[in-house]
């Protein structure tokens, strides 16, 4: 068991035998009553976010989950296929358990996996991912300067406003939180 004062960012808990992730936390004093932690949580199967307020100094139990990376293999149908570098254990999830970050995978790439029980709840990608610009609209020689975007498709399946002079063929790294552009990789 834990308190709420042991609350922190991507600390893992378990309610109603629901593990949940910790998104955000803030503690506040009302002027009158009794303090509160102010939470959004991160349902781990679902991946649904809700907020939930904590009575100060209340206690919940603590998930042990264990984080292991795994390498994305391939997409069949509605399945991801992965691997376990360290035993060589195939794990399939459902385009429905990845949800819209399935854009981000990329054959042969690593990712942590977050496991409870010996099942996966679902995957924890990087905060910035290096992709290919697959189609986007040409440049125009002079547009640079109005500090404009455009949408660029890239590989995945991901779609995020560029720069004018981001081309075709050019790599680019992409926030995956925001799914917003970084820079231009060179």
């Amino acid at each position: 068991m834990i308190s709420t004062a042991d609350f922190k960012t991507g600390l893992t808990i378990e309610l109603d035998g629901t593990v949940y992730q910790i998104v955000t936390h803030e503690f506040h004093k009302p002027g009158k009553g009794q303090a509160v932690v102010r939470t959004k949580l991160r349902d781990l199967r679902t991946g649904n976010v809700f907020a939930k307020t904590f009575r100060s100094g209340e206690k919940v139990e603590r998930a042990r989950v264990e984080r292991k990376e795994l390498q994305y293999l391939y997409s069949s149908g509605d399945e991801c296929f992965f691997m376990d570098s360290q035993d060589y254990e195939q794990h399939a999830l459902t385009t429905a358990q990845i949800g819209d970050d399935q854009v981000w995978l990329h054959e042969g790439e690593t990712i942590t996996a977050v496991f409870y029980e010996g099942q996966i709840l679902g995957l924890e990608f990087p905060s910035a991912v290096e992709r290919k610009v697959v189609r986007t609209d040409p440049g125009i020689r002079g547009d640079t300067a109005t500090g404009g975007s455009k949408p660029a498709l890239l590989e995945g399946g991901a779609t995020v406003q560029v720069p004018l002079f981001v081309n075709e063929g050019d790599v680019i790294r992409v926030d995956t939180r925001s799914r917003e552009y970084v820079e231009r990789v060179k």
